[in-house]
This record gives C-alpha cells, structure tokens and sequence, in this order.
C-alpha cells in the first residue's frame, strides 16, 4: 500500500478524475493521504499585459473550486492543491515536497506534436523519483 498518492487532474478533462481517484483509493488503502492537483499553466508577463487584469487569480480560483466540487462529490478524504507553473514540473515539485509514493497521472490519446515534444505524463514518467502510474 501507498502511503501518499498525488492525483494531477487536468480541469478541462473531469471525466477521468473519478477513475484515477477510485485506483489511487483501491492502491492507498484507508489511511493513504491522497493529494488531488491542478496546474495552471502560467501566462507569460508579455501575453498577460493583453489579458483583462486578474485572469491568472480566477483561473486559479476556478481550478480550486473544480479540485474541490470533484473532493466532495468523492467518497475519498483527500486533499485540494492548485498550483500555476510548469505542469510537468510542478507535478514533480509537490511529489518531492510532500514525499510522495506514487503518482497516478491520466494520459490523452497522443496527438503529433506529444510524439516530438512529450506529453506530460511522459514527462512525469521519466523525471519522478517515485512510482507512476498512468491511466488511459
């Protein structure tokens, strides 16, 4: 068993939260500390001067009131994180710094340009110190 399982969700892809959050409860066991992320990307200074002032909050908000609508409609005890960065690096980031276990990330379809520079769990899966375990 698992003791501390990070779970990245991709807000624009719900639908595989509720799997991916059933196997990191079937591999933690009832005691496992269960960590459900959200990154949002972070917008370059030159692109957010063009953007209406407060964007990058609200879409932090929003992604936070997602992790936390998916945590309650769970009957999973698990804890809401969400972070701007680099998804692939702020991935890895939380799981060094909450010492995680393992990290369960959900893989799209690979479309062309996944195949020359690397989707993120792909990315995940060659850069973390702990286990990972992809869905598709």
């Amino acid at each position: 068993m698992y003791k501390t399982i990070l779970v990245p969700v991709d807000i624009a892809h719900l639908g595989e939260a509720e799997a991916t959050i059933d196997v990191a409860s079937i591999l933690g066991g009832e005691n496992a500390n269960i960590i459900l992320l959200n990154v949002v990307e972070d917008i370059p200074d030159w692109a957010a001067a063009e953007l209406p002032r407060g964007i990058r909050e609200k879409s932090l908000q929003n992604s936070l009131a997602g992790l936390e609508a998916i945590a309650k409609s769970s009957s999973v005890k698990m804890k809401v994180e969400a972070r701007k960065g680099h998804p692939y690096k702020t991935i890895l980031e939380v799981a060094e710094g909450e010492g995680v276990d393992l990290i369960i990330i959900a893989s799209h379809k690979p479309e062309l340009q996944d195949y020359f520079l690397g989707s993120t769990a792909a990315k995940v899966v060659r850069h973390a110190r702990c286990s990972v375990l992809v869905i598709r």
